[in-house]
């Protein structure tokens, strides 16, 4: 089956079956590798991407519910860590295996879209689908409020 999509901006047509999870359309035919496979049941939030502005869970949901859609992935933020969020990500030391980056960006972006002033308790229940493994929160956290500081500067 021929689906069309837009993936960052692009417009494509992928051969896939309708049942086929939007994250391996993603990394294994459009060749975008930065949304991560974590758990594959949608619990751990490292597949995140944006649906139509909306933040989802690439793992579980599958390649029909994306046809005339437009898709996000971490790739569309900057190529060169210009964006406001990855400048805050790298301030902040962040990442340490670095593994669930991807998808807690692509959840803080979707939250910066709609708030740009955020309380804790916002940010809280924005990235409460993401898990990291290294414990990073409080960086995550503190790197959200500068990225949400640095956009009302620039607004």
């Amino acid at each position: 089956m021929s689906i069309g999509m837009k993936i960052n901006g692009k417009t494509v047509t992928v051969k896939a079956d309708a049942d086929t999870p939007l994250l391996w359309v993603i990394r294994d035919e459009i060749g975008l590798v930065g949304t991560k496979f974590g758990c594959g049941a949608g619990l751990c939030g490292a597949c995140t991407v944006h649906l139509d502005g909306v933040p989802i869970r690439s793992c579980s949901t599958p390649l029909s519910a994306a046809a005339g859609k437009s898709i996000s992935t971490v790739e569309s933020l900057s190529a060169n860590n210009s964006h406001p969020l990855q400048k805050a990500w790298i301030a902040h030391d962040v990442p340490q295996c670095g593994y669930c980056q991807s998808g807690q960006l692509m959840s803080a972006a979707a939250l910066l879209k709609g708030n740009k002033n955020p309380t804790d308790a916002d940010i809280d229940a924005a990235m409460s689908g993401n898990v990291c493994r290294c414990g990073t929160y409080g960086r995550i956290k503190a790197a959200i409020k500068t990225a949400a500081a640095d956009m009302r500067k620039a607004a």
